[in-house]
């Protein structure tokens, strides 16, 4: 008998990454190699060709700057200041006196060429970089790495390779993408994009929204994973990457996609739709957002309002603080194109995994637990009233509301009110309008705030319930760490007691509650959350529609019936269960991802 030869499979790789731009692609790999600058050769030069190299050395620095201004306008009219701004860093690195000191002192001392010391010295700076155990600077190798590239470039006289010539639809794979890559990629053909390396605050992951192309980054292994040509599913809302994906796999996506389609016509109609159930319980849905430039998303997704202004991206990628004016100008943007509709603008919350390079905070074991968000504020109110002044300016061109991250007790709230009216007695004295009325809120993300809400409730005039910082204090579970992310639970019933806690407390005092965590857009617990009396549902824009959609098929009454036998429930997963079920009672053929565990 003869053997029949096996066919050869080709195996379906599943990586987890980051989320950084929201949507289902499939397509083929196109792999970029070039995520290192060019090794130059050690060759001497002799004393009296010094001078010249130096120049050589100065000329390169010059055509790199003259280069990233160019990107850097181009991207200001296309994508607005704000994503210019990111190229900031680029000329830090371009005009900094210690490292072009450095470089011509080595170039004098050892006698080589000016790009192998110039390319030594960068090695030394990425080394250290890399090694640090902040985020936002080890992120920063990037910036340091696309400058170098250009510099090195101009000095052996070789063209650096871009994205923008790319012929056939693709989605891109790197070891990372600097911000000049993302900004000469041409979006007919790059489909989407995946790297092994970036985070949150990544300059990658900022660009890729603007791109409005699915991606996702800290994927750690792509590159080795897929193969140009590969067949690839990138899924940048859950952050997952399908190398080589099986027919069935295939088939899934592709029902996804076709259902994404298809809610997106259905969008449509939904967009200047209230939020309102099915009995007429009138709920305020909103939406996150990071620069101004995010408003059109909020607007096109039918949200009324914003949920939470997340102000400290202002404050990143620059090597300044943003002066009052700048601020001003950006609060009033926001505030004018969403009016009538309420404006949430959190107040600077820095730490814990967002680190400014310019307040030069002390490194802590702990950042999560340590000098963050509003103690950040209270222990610099030169900083804290730097920004409350522009709020307060801008209040008056919309529906301004101020939120204070993080509140512990009601010290800090009283603290934070104190600074407060001092700057309003400033404006008032120098005859500056504002509006005298404006709401300001407490953030409730820590379990001494929920389990004191009711003292908070008499002196707040609104909650936002943070469940991203709740959930991980309340269960003790590093929300970052992959090790124990299956013991992080929105739905575990001491999460939805202290949320009951909260709700309760607040309304007692007739104060509203929003909720402006990730649970927030978590389409499995709207039901949970509405019927427990949640006022303000607040996501990312493109989760509004989902959360709509619930709220005007449920009946409130019926809502309040789901939360109160979920309460009674003893596990997070029976609550799950509980909600999922319900859900698809609702919405016959919903499709619903299993949750990693």
């Amino acid at each position: 008998m003869t053997k029949k030869k096996r066919k050869s499979k080709v195996k379906e790789i599943i990586l987890k990454g980051i989320p950084a731009a929201p949507g289902v692609i499939t397509g083929k790999a196109y792999l970029l190699f070039d995520e290192e600058y060019p090794v130059p050769q050690r060759k001497k030069v002799s004393e009296h060709f010094i001078e010249k190299e130096i120049l050589r050395f100065k000329q390169a620095l010059a055509k790199a700057r003259s280069e990233i201004l160019s990107i850097q306008h181009r991207i200001a009219e296309e994508m607005g200041m704000d994503k210019a701004r990111i190229f900031w860093a680029h000329l830090m690195v371009l005009e900094d006196e210690i490292l072009i000191g450095e470089v011509i002192a080595n170039l004098r001392k050892e006698k080589l060429t000016v790009e192998y010391i110039f390319w030594e010295v960068l090695e030394k700076y990425v080394k250290v970089l890399s090694k640090s155990e902040d985020e936002y600077l080890r992120e920063r190798v990037s910036d340091i790495n696309d400058v170098g590239k250009r510099v090195l470039n101009n000095l052996v006289g070789t063209k650096q390779k871009t994205l923008e010539n790319i012929k056939d639809k693709v989605i891109v794979i790197a070891y990372d993408l600097s911000p000049s890559d993302t900004a000469t990629m041409h979006r007919k053909n790059v489909m989407a994009f995946a790297t092994d390396i970036g985070g949150r605050t990544s300059h990658t992951a900022i660009m890729a929204k603007s791109l409005e192309i699915p991606a996702v980054v800290g994927l750690e292994s792509i590159t080795s994973k897929a193969e140009n040509g590969s067949k690839l599913i990138v899924d940048g809302s859950r952050g997952i990457v399908i190398v080589n994906p099986k027919p069935e796999t295939l088939k899934k996506y592709r029902l996804q996609k076709k259902r994404f389609e298809t809610f997106e016509k259905h969008l449509i109609k939904l967009k200047n739709l209230p939020a309102v159930t099915s009995d007429g319980k009138k709920i305020a849905l909103a939406a996150n957002i990071e620069l101004p430039n995010d408003v059109p998303s909020v607007l096109a997704h039918g949200a009324k309002g914003i949920g939470l202004y997340r102000t400290e991206y202002f404050y990143m990628n620059r090597k300044d603080l943003p002066s009052e004016k700048e601020q001003y100008e950006a609060y009033k943007v926001v505030a004018e194109r969403i009016a009538p509709h309420p404006v949430v603008i959190r107040t600077l919350d820095l730490g814990g995994d967002k680190f400014l390079s310019q307040f030069e905070l002390p490194r802590e074991m702990n950042p999560f637990l340590g000098w963050r968000a509003i103690r950040f504020c209270l222990a610099r109110p030169d900083i804290f009233k730097a920004q409350l002044r522009p709020i307060l300016k801008a209040s008056v061109h919309g529906n301004l509301k101020i939120m204070y991250p993080m509140i512990s007790g009601i010290e800090e709230l009283r603290q934070a009110n104190a600074i407060l009216k001092d700057v309003k007695k400033e404006l008032k004295k120098k005859n500056i309008p504002f509006d005298k009325e404006i709401e300001v809120g407490a953030m409730i993300e820590v379990p001494s705030a929920a389990l004191t809400s009711d003292v908070l409730a008499r002196e707040a005039d609104f909650f936002s319930i943070g469940t991203n910082d709740l959930i991980q204090y309340a269960l003790a579970v590093d929300r970052v760490n992959e090790k124990i992310a299956y013991l992080y639970e929105p739905a575990h019933p001491a999460v939805l007691r202290l949320i009951k806690t909260i709700i309760d407390n607040a309304h007692r005092e007739r104060i509203w509650v929003g909720m402006c965590g990730e649970m927030a857009g978590d389409i499995v617990l709207t039901m949970i959350l509405l019927g427990l009396g949640l006022d303000e549902f607040s996501t990312s824009p493109i989760i509004v529609p989902e959360v709509k959609r619930i709220i005007r098929l449920v009946r409130y009454q019926e809502a309040r019936k789901i939360a109160e036998k979920a309460l009674t429930l003893s596990t997070g997963k029976e609550v799950e269960d509980f909600a999922k079920a319900r859900l698809k009672k609702l919405i016959p053929g919903v499709i619903l991802e299993k949750r990693k565990k």
